[in-house]
């Protein structure tokens, strides 16, 4: 199975899940263009914790048979993030950034399963990445224009290496 129907598969098997997901308070407001900055603040000082979590599993799960492929240029998240943190808390952003409590438990979740079955780290990798870069692209939009943001603030969104935002034919080079 190649990437591109792996990604078609798991898009169609997690539409429930996704409605649900668009449907929180904080997302329906977010697509309505009301976007609180310090809640914005939040939401990217949690995506580092998350991503620093996930891509550091991954990176210690890189010869797993299921997990090593996953691994695909151009999704990682963590220096763009540490951008992004820096834009909004400043040099000494590690020393002023904590997870939430929900984002604590989901960074214990991830290295709980890294551990335990690493193969799942499948389903966290899909979801936070092809769901940021694919929804990403229309978050951005709304964040950029809401908090007033020209180009500093938005580099998770940025993908430069990706072909595809909607994940078709998601890498340079994978579908060819």
């Amino acid at each position: 199975m190649s990437i591109s129907d792996f990604s078609k598969q798991l898009k169609e098997g997690t539409k429930k899940s996704h409605t649900m997901a668009e449907n929180t308070s904080f997302v329906a407001s977010f697509l309505r263009g009301v976007v609180d900055e310090s809640k914005y603040r939040q939401l990217i000082a949690n995506f580092y914790f998350i991503y620093h979590a996930l891509e550091s599993e991954m990176e210690i799960n890189k010869d797993n048979p299921f997990v090593g492929p996953m691994r695909l240029n151009g999704l990682a998240r963590h220096d763009a993030l540490v951008k992004d943190c820096k834009y909004f808390y400043g040099d000494n952003w590690k020393d002023v950034i904590r997870p939430t409590e929900e984002t604590q438990k989901y960074v214990s979740r991830i290295h709980e399963v890294a551990k335990e079955s690493p193969q799942l780290l499948i389903a966290h990798h899909y979801t936070r990445y092809m769901g940021d870069l694919s929804g990403g692209q229309i978050l951005k939009g709304i964040a950029q224009k809401a908090l007033n943001l020209k180009e500093d603030g938005l580099a998770f969104y940025e993908f430069p290496d990706i072909l595809d935002k909607k994940m078709s034919c998601p890498i340079r080079g994978s579908c060819e």
